[in-house]
């Protein structure tokens, strides 16, 4: 499995809203330029968190995006999924699993299945709000 731009983005993007809309709506255009990401990328992505329930759209001079919940309810994994779809590591295993005819003799489906278990145990219990802890933890470090 490997994350894609489009997840990645979405990731840092969730993270500017939620680090800096406690002033207000955030502008596509503020976070295209402090994560070095282009406008129109950014775009498709909002849509899709947008359309999820993710942000809100706020119209207007002033308007922008701010997340709709609290940061410690976004799980890594919830946005992750919503831009990736399943996070398995191969067909056989995961929420979105395949029928495989080789499954009961098959002794590497226990390998997928420990990464795939894996890998939700982490993404689904890391928030925005760890990051956001995370963040502030690194800022310390480089602030003299």
């Amino acid at each position: 499995m490997k994350i894609s731009t489009k997840g990645r983005y979405a990731l840092r993007l969730m993270l500017d809203l939620a680090t800096y809309s406690a002033g207000g709506p955030v502008s596509l255009k503020d976070v295209s330029k402090r994560q070095e990401i282009s406008d129109k990328y950014l775009e498709q992505i909002i849509a899709v968190l947008n359309r999820a329930g993710y942000v809100r759209s706020i119209r207007g001079a002033q308007g922008g995006y701010v997340l709709k919940k609290a940061p410690s309810e976004y799980t890594v994994g919830m946005i992750l999924r919503l831009t990736e779809g399943d996070l398995a590591p191969v067909s056989c295993v995961g929420n979105e699993k395949e029928e495989c005819e080789r499954e009961a003799q098959c002794v590497t489906v226990r390998i997928w299945q420990q990464i795939n278990d894996a890998v939700n145990n982490i993404v689904d219990n890391i928030t925005l709000e760890d990051m956001l802890e995370w963040q502030a933890e690194l800022s310390d470090q480089y602030t003299i």
